[in-house]
């Protein structure tokens, strides 16, 4: 069970078209798996539960009942931690076969991130963490074909020639003080 001291984000739903496309899509590509599904006794929906992690049983829901002519998606991003660049490398390539468009990497300085668009053109992005901050947005291209270490070193060159740079422990100290439950 997660523990939390607030409100925190834990996990999203979104509607969609081809449910069985979609579920394919997300647990092939992202190693989710469907803790649940059934037709809701309120909410007139096929449901599909999914996670990553045994301490949440669900981290993303597939709602069925998106119109098929809306294809304009209102979801902004649904982001994804991964433990490793090669992480982002081997999902790249197993997003493409199982078809997702538009894919594009971004360095962010405190962290390095793949976006695509899923079979149903929701924003995904896949990241992971850099021991630096820079204020946000940044975004500078993102070149996986260079190595792990050649990658982190010109990170940390874009991020030490911003002024806003910091070590991610010094932003999370920061973070720690500034909270609500810090002051209470």
């Amino acid at each position: 069970m997660l523990q939390v001291t607030r409100p925190t984000p834990s996990h999203f739903g979104i509607f969609v078209t081809d449910l069985e496309r979609m579920v394919a899509f997300y647990t092939e590509v992202f190693d989710l798996t469907v803790t649940d599904r059934g037709e809701g006794k309120t909410f007139k929906n096929t449901l599909v539960f999914t996670s990553a992690s045994p301490d949440q049983h669900h981290q993303l829901v597939l709602a069925s009942g998106r119109p098929a002519e809306a294809t304009f998606s209102t979801v902004m991003q649904i982001s994804f931690l991964v433990p490793s660049i090669q992480h982002l490398r081997d999902i790249w390539k197993k997003a493409e076969a199982h078809g997702a468009t538009d894919i594009r990497g971004l360095n962010h300085g405190n962290a390095l991130s793949v976006y695509m668009l899923d079979p149903e053109g929701n924003t995904v992005e896949i990241y992971v963490d850099t021991p630096f901050y820079v204020a946000q947005p940044h975004g500078d291209p993102l070149d996986l074909t260079k190595s792990d270490e050649a990658l982190l070193r010109e990170t940390e060159a874009i991020c030490r020639s911003d002024p806003t740079f910091k070590p991610v422990a010094q932003w999370e100290l920061e973070f720690t003080a500034a909270a609500p439950a810090a002051h209470a």
